[in-house]
């Protein structure tokens, strides 16, 4: 089984203080692209909130399950712990909400390369990750969050038996990489809509 996790408990404040999952992009959400593109490679998909109240306010628009930070104030890595307790599948895709672009061929792909793997991590170079777009395996990870002191998400996948592929590898499924493209302020949007389609 295979499971997405959604990260969208951030505070907003690159965003002007607005909640960046409802973004629109295309005529759609952040948010409802994501759910769209993911429900065609897992079987479940979770959204993790920071709050009580940013869950109840997410769970009112969006058709899939909605849980919310254990661990609340510690970043992408509290949000991680979150999905990982209430994901069934082993296998869990996990990207942050300002990635309105994921591409489902990239996402078939890295879960294709996670046997024998704790995490199949996209890398731009030695230093660049793409921890938010990654696949993990649950177990792995919840080993590793037992223990770690660390906040770091990049100091999380070092401690993983990972495979890094390099992102210039996944050009033949997404020629300009438009997976990748995080936004973080409202003004990046424009430059967005001015990019070619795939």
């Amino acid at each position: 089984m295979r499971t997405g996790i959604i990260l969208v408990g951030g505070e907003g404040r690159r965003a002007g203080g607005l909640e960046k999952y409802f973004f629109s992009y295309r005529g759609q959400t952040f948010i409802a692209r994501l759910i769209e593109t993911l429900s065609r490679e897992v079987d479940e998909i979770v959204v993790v909130a920071r709050d009580a109240d940013q869950r109840d306010q997410i769970a009112a628009v969006i058709g899939v399950r909605v849980v919310e930070d254990i661990r609340r104030g510690i970043g992408p890595i509290g949000g991680l712990h979150a999905g990982l307790l209430h994901a069934h599948g082993e296998e869990v895709f996990v990207v942050a909400c300002d990635m309105p672009c994921v591409h489902a061929d990239v996402v078939s792909l890295l879960f294709s390369l996670l046997d024998g793997y704790d995490a199949v991590i996209p890398t731009w170079n030695h230093d660049m990750l793409e921890p938010l777009h990654a696949v993990y395996r649950r177990g792995a990870v919840m080993q590793y969050l037992e223990r770690h002191e660390s906040l770091s998400m990049r100091d999380m996948v070092k401690s993983l038996h990972a495979r890094y592929v390099n992102v210039h590898d996944l050009r033949r499924l997404d020629p300009h990489l438009q997976t990748f493209t995080n936004i973080n302020k409202i003004e990046e949007l424009h430059d967005l809509d001015r990019r070619p389609d795939r």
